[in-house]
Formats: C-alpha cells, sequence, structure tokens
C-alpha cells in the first residue's frame, strides 16, 4: 500500500507510518505501522502470520509470540470498536484481518435497536478539579442508560475519546455509529454547580431535548445521583418517540419486528378501541418475526389487559387464555429487562386476578431500573389497587417529575387522581383528572374520574358532559364491564369511582 487509508476514525499514512484519529496523532511504533500497513492494504481480508511477519521483521526470523505482542500492542492503540469489537480480529489458523467500519458485525447489522453516545460534559468552571466531577456524571449516565433495554449506549472508553476536543456530533455519530448523542457541560459559580445536557439527532444534528440542572456544591455527591436520575427519565422515552416518528416517517412499509413494535406502541398511545385492535394486529406480526423477544410479547399482554380495563369486549373469546400465553412467554426470556417486567406484572394483576406475583414481578422491575418511566408506571397502578396509595402517588409523582411531557404521563397522572377517590377528596381527584385530560382526551379511566368526582359533589351537569365523553371513547361501557377490568383484590379501591358513576346514570349492564 501506498499512499493514505482509513478506517473507521482512523487515517493512517503509509509513506510516513503515522496513524491519527480525527486528527490526533496515535503512536505506533515502526513495527506497528508496518503490520498496519499489509491489514489496511489487504482492504478487510485476512493476512496470513507470514506475511505479517515479514512486514514487520524483513529478512528475519522471528517466533510466532512476537507477533503476538505487536498485535496486543496495536489493538491497544486503536481501542475497541463501538459495538465492542476489536478492531484487528482473529481469523483461526490463518492470522488477522482489519475490520471496516462499513463492514459491521453480524450481530450489530442484525440489530436495529437506536443507539446512543454520551459525551464527557465540558468544564466550564475554569476550575481543573471540577473535570472529576464532569467525567463522574457522564459515568454515572452512561452506567444508569445501559439499564434501558430500548437503546444501546455506547462504552465510556469509545466515547471519552472525545474528552477535550470540540466536536461535530454528526462526526461523532457517523464514527461511532450511533443515531443520538447527549452532550453537556459543567459551570461551577461560587459554591453552585450548573449542568447543562442535551439530547441531539446524530444524523441530522437537530435538537430534540435540552435542560439545565442547579445545585450546591455542598452537595456534590447527592446533586450528581439527580442529575443522573433526571436525564435517563428524561432521554429514554425521548429517543423511543424519536424512534416511532422516525419509523412514521422514514419506513412505512417496513416488516422489521421492531418497526412494527413502534407502530404498534404509537397506536396504543391513542388509547381507542380501534387504535387497540390494530396495535394488536401490529405487535403480533412482530411477535411472529421474532418470537422471543420479551418485550413484544410483554407489549401484546398488555394490550389485551389495556382493553379489558378499560371495559372494551375482547377481539377473541379466549384473549385472557392467550395473553396468559404471552406473559409467561415474555417472563420464560425476559431476564432482568425491567419493562418487560413490568408490563407482565401489571397483565397477571390487572387482567388476569394473580394479585400476589403480579406485585412481585413489578417489584423486581423497581428494583432492576427505578428510573423507567414504564416500570414506574405498573409500580404505580400496582399498589394502586394491591398495595400503599401514599406508594402509588409516590411512584406516579416520581414519573411525572421525570417526563413531565412524556406521551404515557395521563396514566400517572389518572392514577393519583383515583387515588385520592378512594381517600374520598373528590376535589383534589379533579385537578389530577383534569391535567390528565390535557394530556390524552382519549383515555377512558380520567373520564370515570371526572364523571364520578363531579357527581359526588352533587355537579350532576359536568358529570353528564363528561359520560358523553365516556361514551365517545368507550362506545358501550357499562359498570359492570368497568368493575370486572379491575383488580379486586380490594373492592374498597373501586368503590367511589363505581358509585360515581353510578349516580351519574352510567348503566349496570
Amino acid at each position: 500500500m501506498t499512499g493514505t487509508g482509513s478506517f473507521g476514525p482512523f487515517v493512517f499514512d503509509s509513506a510516513t507510518g503515522t496513524l491519527s484519529r480525527s486528527g490526533r496523532p496515535i503512536s505506533i511504533g515502526g513495527r506497528g505501522a508496518a503490520l498496519l500497513s499489509a491489514l489496511v492494504d489487504a482492504d478487510g481480508g485476512a493476512v496470513g502470520k507470514d506475511a505479517l511477519i515479514e512486514a514487520a521483521w524483513p529478512g528475519t526470523i522471528v517466533e510466532e509470540g512476537n507477533l503476538s505482542v505487536q498485535i496486543a500492542t496495536l489493538r491497544k492503540a486503536l481501542g475497541r470498536r463501538p459495538d465492542g469489537q476489536e478492531w484487528i480480529a482473529t481469523v483461526p489458523r490463518v492470522g488477522y484481518r482489519l475490520l471496516k467500519a462499513s463492514l459491521p458485525s453480524p450481530d450489530l447489522a442484525a440489530s436495529v435497536l437506536p443507539s446512543l453516545a454520551v459525551l464527557p460534559f465540558g468544564n466550564l468552571s475554569g476550575d481543573a478539579e471540577q473535570e472529576y466531577f464532569a467525567d463522574g456524571v457522564v459515568e454515572d449516565i452512561i452506567t444508569a442508560l445501559s439499564r434501558f433495554r430500548s437503546f444501546a449506549v455506547i462504552a465510556r472508553n469509545s466515547s471519552f475519546v472525545y474528552k477535550g476536543r470540540a466536536v461535530d456530533v454528526r462526526q461523532v455519530s457517523k464514527e461511532l455509529g450511533v443515531r443520538y448523542v447527549l452532550e453537556g457541560s459543567v459551570r461551577r459559580g461560587g459554591e453552585r454547580l450548573r449542568i447543562t445536557a442535551q439530547l441531539v439527532d446524530g444524523q441530522t444534528g437537530a435538537h430534540l431535548w435540552a435542560e439545565h440542572f442547579d445545585g450546591a456544591v455542598g452537595e456534590v455527591f447527592e446533586f450528581q445521583d439527580r442529575i443522573a436520575e433526571r436525564v435517563v427519565g428524561v432521554v429514554e422515552p425521548q429517543i423511543l418517540w424519536a424512534e416511532v416518528s422516525r419509523s412514521r416517517r422514514e419506513r412505512p412499509d417496513s416488516i422489521e419486528a421492531y418497526d412494527l413494535y413502534l407502530r404498534a406502541l404509537a397506536r396504543h398511545y391513542r388509547l381507542t378501541a380501534e387504535d387497540n385492535a390494530a396495535a394488536q394486529v401490529l405487535a403480533e406480526q412482530a411477535i411472529n418475526l421474532d418470537p422471543s423477544n420479551a418485550v413484544y410479547l410483554a407489549l401484546m399482554a398488555n394490550l389485551m389487559e389495556f382493553r379489558s380495563a378499560m371495559g372494551l369486549p375482547p377481539l377473541r373469546p379466549d384473549d385472557k387464555e392467550r395473553c396468559r400465553d404471552f406473559v409467561e412467554r415474555a417472563l420464560a426470556t425476559a431476564g432482568d429487562d425491567a419493562t418487560a417486567l413490568g408490563l407482565c406484572g401489571i397483565a397477571l394483576l390487572q387482567y388476569l386476578k394473580e394479585y400476589d406475583r403480579g406485585m412481585t414481578i413489578i417489584d423486581r422491575a423497581i428494583r432492576l431500573n427505578p428510573n423507567n418511566f414504564v416500570v414506574l408506571l405498573c409500580a404505580s397502578i400496582g399498589k394502586l389497587h394491591c398495595g400503599d396509595l401514599v406508594e402509588s402517588i409516590a411512584h406516579s409523582e416520581h414519573a411525572i417529575r421525570l417526563s413531565p411531557g412524556d406521551a404515557g404521563a395521563h396514566w400517572a397522572l389518572t392514577a393519583i387522581a383515583h387515588a385520592h377517590m378512594v381517600f374520598g377528596d373528590y376535589e383534589t381527584a379533579l385537578s389530577w383528572a383534569e391535567r390528565s385530560l390535557g394530556m390524552n382526551a382519549n383515555f377512558a379511566a380520567t373520564y370515570w374520574m371526572l364523571i364520578a368526582a363531579n357527581a359526588h359533589l352533587g355537579r350532576i351537569d359536568t358529570a353528564l358532559r363528561y359520560l358523553a365523553e365516556l361514551d365517545r371513547v368507550s362506545p358501550g361501557a357499562t359498570l359492570s364491564s368497568i368493575k370486572a377490568g379491575q383488580p379486586q383484590k380490594d373492592p374498597a379501591r373501586t368503590q367511589a369511582i363505581l358509585e360515581g358513576l353510578r349516580l351519574a346514570g352510567l348503566p349496570e349492564t
């Protein structure tokens, strides 16, 4: 090879034997340069050990172990690829080859999950001692984000090569092979700290979300925990809904399981009977393509549970048996996937009426990922029916605090309204239900609260107005269908709602 060649973020000049990564020189030594020249020249093909020894030790007889040592040194200089593999791969019984960025590993090529890189946060304080804090925040964020299974997070050693450099996130996205980039900065002023974070679409450079966090220097570790918690709580749903939008916009005809899952999720969040039926079709298609995917299986169970909980008729007479099958299949493969566990727990508790088992699974999901929005919603609803109402409210408030604009926040808002209905505090219940209505006007349970609370307060005209809206989003709903869809471990948890609906004139059957 003569001249200059490139692979991934690297540029190699064979004439001078120099290697650089994103413009920064990397020392590899004379023999390392000779080996790399031979590997680059093979353009991704395998190079035999004899050929590599001749390239690095021309005309000299050396032990094969010397080659192994030089390859190990070269690998260390290069670091790992974004998919975790070495840039120089071993070809058994042959030699070595250089993995090109355009030739991703089979595992990476098969994955359609979005990926994220968290860049080192810039230190704007002018105080070098604040570097440890900025790096600690980023490491905590990477660790916390790694708990989520809906996207992949690039390891710290890959993203930290950009430390101290001004970079274009689109270039970072290309070099690391990621779709999203989280970047930020740290600034200290006296005894106060400000952290700024922003999520960027790495392909377009568009900003998806940005926020700043303020705290006292003396509360540095608590502050660090709060930042990590807040960022992960926001980033996960932001990525999810960016992916939903991207799927609608870019791949409307794709039959990939992940795209089908995203479309099912989008229909689910519309909350109408028709959208629920359409979502079930999409989710089942995704399962047919990927039958062991715990999240797809759990979503299908959740869609069937939701239909029952809202008092809607089943799509098939064997829906309950099918839901149980989806739950058991999901649990068999879920492992420590908190989202799948949470959704399975709710299906068991709400639809299949296995209260203790459902709560055990939900509690495990919370332990695995206490900042997962979906898991918090599941915990809130689980505690609402089968646990401590104060804990239910706390889980809902945590979900709202993490993602106040999330498309699913209405569930948390209505759960709080429901808890206050149980307490007999109808005015407070109304205030939360009205907030939920502002988030989503198609959630039947929100109307239950609005109808029942107004009826208990003697505002029958207002209750009747909301009753007409309930018929729009949940046609044919009756007291018996609503009661049948709700857990009955403690009938007092739904008593005030059912009595209020009865006062407003909702038919029994």
